[in-house]
């Protein structure tokens, strides 16, 4: 009997991506149309936007914390959040949840040390990019990271909230990413985090200068193994 998944969603693009990763894998452990019971809920993007402009990380919590009252409710048995950003927050989770979390970016690091990558590029939003999330879960296992200049910095942000979240992939934004990753390995990066749950739906890892750490798909694929393996990490 595998346990019930809760998605705790932010933005809608790269919730749907996890969603689906979770249902594509599934029949290959578990049989033919079999995954394992999934309940979503998000509050709008806009009312998350409002407390992360403000680095108001404690309002942050208090909706994923309603989202993930609102799964267990439904009888999800564990959560995990197809957003980076918003892990900035996890320590207010921390002990208030009344189910257990998945935290994206240690399903990443894990990746990575299995991987062999010691110096990791971290592409996201400006706020992932310069917050803690990323540094202290890879700290954790001697991995050292390096994120893009200020000006790149900016114009990935923009990227990502003005064209991925609204599902909107341009071919020039793409080469862009790859420019940005190529400077990253130039400076002795061994793989990109792709930490934002979106840009797995725009960088292309068959002509990516770097290997690539999906975070949305890490995510959703450890959700799938501890679903069906409690207690296996």
């Amino acid at each position: 009997m595998s346990k019930h998944i809760g998605i705790v969603a932010c933005s809608a693009e790269g919730a749907a991506l996890c969603y689906r990763t979770i249902c594509n894998e599934a029949p290959a452990l578990m049989g033919e149309h079999m995954h394992p019971e999934i309940t979503m809920h998000t509050h709008p993007l806009g009312a998350y936007m409002d407390h992360i402009r403000n680095s108001d990380w404690k309002n942050v919590a208090d909706l994923m914390l309603s989202s993930a009252r609102k799964a267990a409710q439904a009888g999800a048995e564990f959560a995990i959040c197809p957003d980076n950003t918003i892990h900035e927050a996890f320590d207010f989770i921390v002990g208030n949840s009344p189910i257990p979390w998945l935290h994206i970016a240690e399903s990443v690091g894990k990746e990575a040390r299995k991987k062999g990558f010691q110096k990791l590029a971290i592409l996201g939003t400006k706020y992932l990019m310069t917050g803690p999330v990323y540094p202290d879960a890879l700290k954790k296992l001697q991995i050292t990271s390096k994120i893009p200049d200020e000006n790149d910095r900016e114009r990935i942000d923009h990227i990502i909230f003005k064209e991925l979240v609204n599902g909107i992939f341009r071919e020039e934004s793409r080469l862009y990413f790859n420019n940005v990753i190529k400077e990253l390995k130039d400076v002795g990066c061994e793989a990109v985090v792709l930490g934002c749950t979106e840009i797995p739906l725009l960088v292309d890892p068959d002509d990516c200068p770097l290997p690539t750490l999906d975070s949305t798909r890490l995510l959703a694929r450890e959700a799938l193994r501890e679903a069906l393996e409690p207690g296996l990490k």
